[in-house]
């Protein structure tokens, strides 16, 4: 609840001093020890990024996606390069540092720099990068740019509600419930209702500090297997 009051005695929210609009994702690498995040550039990522899908034979991955699976590369190829030319949403491939195969695709969308509020979305992991350390320093290299490198005051994940696996990756990696939307969308002939979840910009040190300890060499044994959760660095 606030406790700022304007000259009427009316309850306004707290002052943000100097704020300025944001600016744009502007499409620079973001680099960490387990992958990188590039522009997508579908001549240079798309070959490689539809036949790690195809890992997925069933097309689970793409269930709660408004679109997906593609039949063939020559349609895959089609889509990516009508997402390449979008500035929102604006999408980055996921490029494991070992190897340096496209792995997977995430975006910045309703980018909002007069709010400053960015959601990040899109995300599309295959088999390559599900459950690898790499798709959670992806994340954390999506955060630290929204906040630290543009200056964003809110992030924002949202999901089909009964998209069990993304609520709860979203709850992993820190993100606050915030409700349903109720009858949001129609998905591929069905309805949408879309779960939302938020993370605030002075709650991002605490959770930075999670992410640097989680992805330390340290927390790792020699096969890859954690040794602590995630949530055991989060701050109480």
């Amino acid at each position: 609840m606030t406790s700022h009051r304007n000259d009427l005695d009316q309850p306004i929210g707290a002052p943000v001093l100097d704020w300025t609009a944001r600016p744009h994702p502007d499409g620079r690498t973001l680099a960490g020890r387990f992958c990188r995040l590039e522009r997508l550039d579908p001549d240079g990522h798309g070959a490689d990024l539809f036949a790690a899908d195809s890992a997925d034979r069933e097309g689970r991955s793409w269930t709660y996606l408004p679109y997906g699976p593609f039949a063939g590369v020559g349609d895959y190829m089609g889509w990516l390069r009508a997402q390449a030319a979008l500035s929102d949403p604006f999408f980055y491939t996921i490029v494991e540092a070992e190897g340096g195969k496209p792995v997977g695709l995430a975006s910045y969308l309703r980018i909002a720099p007069e709010a400053g509020a960015i959601e990040v979305g899109h995300l599309h992991f295959s088999p390559a990068l599900q459950r690898r350390p790499a798709a959670t320093e992806a994340m954390a290299l999506m955060m630290a740019h929204a906040f630290e490198d543009l200056g964003y005051r809110r992030y924002e994940w949202k999901c089909n509600a009964l998209n069990a696996a993304s609520c709860r990756a979203a709850e992993r990696l820190g993100f606050t419930f915030e409700g349903v939307f109720r009858q949001a969308g129609v998905v591929k002939g069905h309805n949408r209702d879309t779960a939302w979840y938020s993370i605030l910009d002075h709650e991002w040190p605490g959770m930075k500090r999670a992410f640097e300890s989680w992805l330390s060499p340290g927390n790792f044994e020699e096969d890859g297997t954690q040794r602590r959760a995630l949530r055991d660095f989060r701050p109480a």
